[in-house]
C-alpha cells in the first residue's frame, strides 16, 4: 500500500519560511519524480516544485528563489523549503509520487497540509 504522508504545514506571517515535508512508503522511492503541488480555493491545482529520482529540480516563476525541494532517496523523503512567504502562497499543499513508463503512469498523492500566510 502506498502512503503519502506529509507534515509542517501551519500559519505564518508574510516573509515568515516553512518547511514542509513528505514522507513516503510502499514504492521504490529513488524511481519516482516526487513534487509539490498547492490548491488555493477556488483555483486549480498549481506545481510548486518538481525534482526528479536524481535530482534535477525545477519550480514555476511564482516560487523560483523562494522555494527549495530537496530529497533523502535513503530515508525517502522530500522536503519543501519555503522562505519569504506571501499572502498568495497560501493553499493546501500536496505532496505527489510520479513514475511514468512506457505502458503506466503511476501516481500517488499525499492528503495535503494547509500552509496559510497571514499577519
Amino acid at each position: 500500500q502506498v502512503q503519502l504522508v506529509e507534515a509542517g504545514g501551519g500559519l505564518v506571517q508574510p516573509g515568515g519560511s516553512l518547511r514542509l515535508s513528505c514522507a513516503a512508503s510502499g514504492i521504490i522511492f529513488s524511481r519516482y519524480a516526487m513534487g509539490w503541488y498547492r490548491q488555493a480555493p477556488g483555483k486549480q491545482r498549481e506545481l510548486v516544485a518538481v525534482i526528479t529520482g536524481i535530482g534535477s529540480t525545477d519550480y514555476p516563476d511564482s516560487v523560483k528563489g523562494r522555494f527549495t525541494i530537496s530529497r533523502d532517496n535513503a530515508k525517502n523523503t522530500v522536503t519543501l523549503q519555503m522562505n519569504s512567504l506571501k499572502p498568495e502562497d497560501t493553499a493546501v499543499y500536496y505532496c505527489n509520487a510520479r513514475w511514468v513508463t512506457s505502458f503506466y503512469t503511476h501516481d500517488y498523492w499525499g492528503q495535503g497540509t494547509q500552509v496559510t500566510v497571514s499577519s
